[in-house]
């Protein structure tokens, strides 16, 4: 059974303005509600959510929560570069842990390595698997908006995880494939985008998908199954998230947020029981 996390990009405000005081509230609303799971990464606002992160979590007791981040999109000082070289990979790690506060972590992600498929997997990857070895992380994989570099990665590296952003959707199952094969081999799945940049929550006019505006079509879909929910007495989301969870490979389903109400709101909605043939219905829409 997959379990709800929270990814934090929008604590590093990514997607807009947020203060200190919310970033921390957002925190301690999924940890007090039983969330474990935390998603980060350099990248969000230039180390701004991790060590926004880092300070919520120094308050939890030891223990009580798992945390991701990612390489690759190495911080310097003009921003973020794309380095999946071995020594970017430890420095970054490095990095991470000291904006953290902590010595380890749970699992730690190649970040979108689209165009450097090569130096990724054959100069990134071993260094990861030593830091692996020496128990500064406890799991490694990839994490992508595409599926078809992962799933060559599963092919041919030991992957523990894989982190697929807006490919398994009631609106987009391109990466069922991966999925599948990810299952076959015992990878766990962590799916993010499951919204599909919000439009499985508010197709309205103006709506994004996939980061850039809706086209009339895929509004029109999205519509129809917003409907065809209402109908049977479910909101889209909540027929989004439990679409993402039913499959067997996925560990964990991640949603942004950026307020205490949005967790709950989510919380609420993932823990909704959506019944299998309403879905089945969904994504013949």
């Amino acid at each position: 059974m997959a379990d709800l996390g929270v990814g934090t990009a929008g604590l590093g405000n990514v997607f807009g303005e947020v203060e200190d005081e919310s970033a921390a509230e957002v925190v301690a609303a999924a940890a007090g509600a039983g969330v474990r799971y935390f998603d980060t990464a350099p990248y969000y606002g230039s180390g701004l959510a991790e060590r926004r992160l880092g300070r919520a979590l120094a308050v939890l007791p030891a223990g009580s929560f798992a945390v991701s981040t990612k390489v690759g999109r190495t911080l310097t000082d003009g921003g973020c570069v794309f380095d999946f070289s071995a020594d970017a990979v430890r420095r970054g790690i490095e990095g991470s842990l000291d904006r953290l506060g902590l010595d380890r972590v749970d699992i730690v992600y190649l970040h979108d390595p689209d165009d450097h498929e090569e130096e990724a997997a054959t100069r990134a990857w071993p260094e990861l698997c030593r830091l692996r070895d020496e128990g500064v992380v406890s799991a490694i994989g990839v994490g992508m908006n595409q599926w078809q570099m992962p799933a060559r990665f599963v092919e041919r590296l030991d992957v523990d995880v894989v982190l697929l952003a807006g490919r398994y959707t009631l609106l987009d199952r391109s990466g069922e494939r991966l999925l599948d094969r990810c299952g076959e081999r015992g990878v766990d799945v962590v799916l993010g985008g499951v919204f599909n940049s919000g439009l499985l929550i508010d197709p309205r006019p103006g709506a994004w998908f996939d980061y850039a505006p809706a086209t009339a079509d895929v509004l029109d879909r999205a519509r129809r199954m917003r409907e065809v929910a209402a109908s049977a007495g479910y909101d889209l989301a909540e027929a989004a998230l439990a679409f993402a969870a039913a499959h067997p490979a996925v560990t964990s389903v991640l949603v942004g947020v950026t307020s205490a109400a949005q967790v709950r709101e989510n919380l609420d909605a993932f823990h909704r029981e959506v019944p299998h043939e309403l879905l089945h219905h969904l994504i013949s829409c």
